[in-house]
């Protein structure tokens, strides 16, 4: 009961950290899969005097991440990594929907193309602080660099992303 528990409170927040790194459903259902996973054969390793749950998830998510990456390298071996996250492609809007939807998930996607266009140091920072809304404080303990160094790729990945979306045609 406590595991199910456990698994419908973070899902969602795994999943979205996924998708948004990887820019794909099915892919992102997997990795979710594989993080929980991963939280229930290490959930001893989590201390709770060194930080959050969510925290500890995190890092556990962008690690597996980091190591999906790396196993995925050899097919990305010809093409940038800008090229290979891209975003996930919307099928045929049907009739019941209604334009404010689907203008809400244009923008979606061309902010999801947007995040594909970064490189994974910037990207994971900006997801982690302006999507998942964490601390910097707690994104420094997730990806385990100095809060200068988060401040400063957030500053970089939020240039970079406003400067991919004003080609793009979106007004900031």
């Amino acid at each position: 009961m406590a595991w199910e528990d456990l698994v419908k409170s973070h899902t969602r927040r795994v999943y979205s950290i996924c998708y948004r790194f990887t820019s794909k459903d099915s892919e992102a259902q997997d990795l979710t899969q594989e993080v929980f996973l991963r939280v229930f054969k290490n959930l001893r390793s989590f201390r709770s005097g060194e930080g959050t749950f969510a925290v500890w998830l995190s890092r556990l998510t962008r690690n597996l991440l980091i190591d999906h990456y790396r196993r995925t390298r050899h097919d990305r071996a010809t093409d940038s990594i800008e090229d290979q996250l891209q975003a996930l492609e919307e099928k045929t809007a049907s009739i019941g929907r209604t334009d404010g939807i689907l203008a809400g998930r244009e923008a979606s996607e061309v902010l999801q193309q947007a995040l594909g266009k970064l490189s994974p140091e910037l990207r994971e920072t900006v997801i982690l602080r302006d999507l998942e809304e964490l601390e910097y404080k707690e994104i420094a303990s997730v990806l385990n660099v100095p809060e200068g160094t988060v401040k400063s790729r957030l500053n970089r990945g939020r240039a970079e992303l406003a400067r991919f979306l004003k080609r793009q045609g979106v007004r900031l």
